[in-house]
């Protein structure tokens, strides 16, 4: 339980400093779903952009019967594309398949970039393989954290048929992107797989060579 009572936390959030309702959001943390929600639904319409987009998030962490309908109301109405993005990202973690169709069209057709990755890094979450073809279409984005987001959900979704499709990763600049594709591979049991982990098992990065080692121990253990 949270170290502020529900009371405690209730007044927290009706004062005039910012710092102090993102404070009380945060001493949700250990807060029941449902005592929670009453307080996060407080401040969805805070005039503060960083209080909003925290009770947007807080409803994924929070999941209810009422949350899904709470974030796709959010989506339809919020102006301000930080809020939606987090919005998006909460629908992810909300794991509520219903969010599938919002999420895809999210991607295609919002021209804000940080709405789109989150749109990405959610279907992953998601684990539904209908996934595919969007995340496919992401690894031609010109924004490399695009490409991150697309190999991890790949990955999440354990889609074997974009193999072909995100080893040329592998020569990447960016370490990050090949540090993904170390995880992701190790969801992906193929014969391609283990030769591109051994690879990326003797990268120059630290991160991205210890994340080959532990998934070509994962696909060892799992033959």
């Amino acid at each position: 339980m949270s170290s502020l009572s529900l009371k405690e936390i209730s007044a927290q959030l009706e004062s005039p400093k910012m710092g102090d309702r993102m404070v009380a959001l945060a001493n949700l943390r250990d807060v029941p779903p449902k005592d929670a929600l009453p307080l996060i639904k407080k401040v969805l319409g805070d005039e503060s952009l960083q209080v909003r987009a925290m009770a947007a998030f807080a409803l994924g962490l929070k999941p209810t019967p009422e949350s899904y309908d709470l974030l796709i109301q959010i989506l339809e109405s919020e102006p301000d594309y930080n809020v939606r993005a987090d919005a998006v990202g909460a629908l992810g973690y909300l794991g509520d398949i219903r969010a599938f169709e919002t999420l895809s069209r999210l991607f295609y057709e919002d021209t804000n970039w940080l709405i789109r990755f989150s749109a990405a890094v959610s279907l992953g979450n998601l684990q539904d393989i209908r996934a595919h073809d969007i995340l496919i279409k992401a690894l031609d984005s010109e924004e490399v954290v695009m490409h991150q987001a697309a190999i991890a959900a790949l990955g999440e979704i354990k889609d074997i048929n974009s193999i072909d499709h995100i080893l040329p990763f592998v020569q990447s600049d960016d370490w990050l992107v090949r540090q993904r594709l170390a995880e992701t591979l190790g969801n992906l049991p193929s014969p391609k797989t283990i030769p591109a982990l051994k690879y990326l098992e003797k990268d120059s990065n630290h991160n991205v060579a210890e994340a080959a080692r532990i998934s070509l121990s994962r696909l060892a253990t799992t033959d």
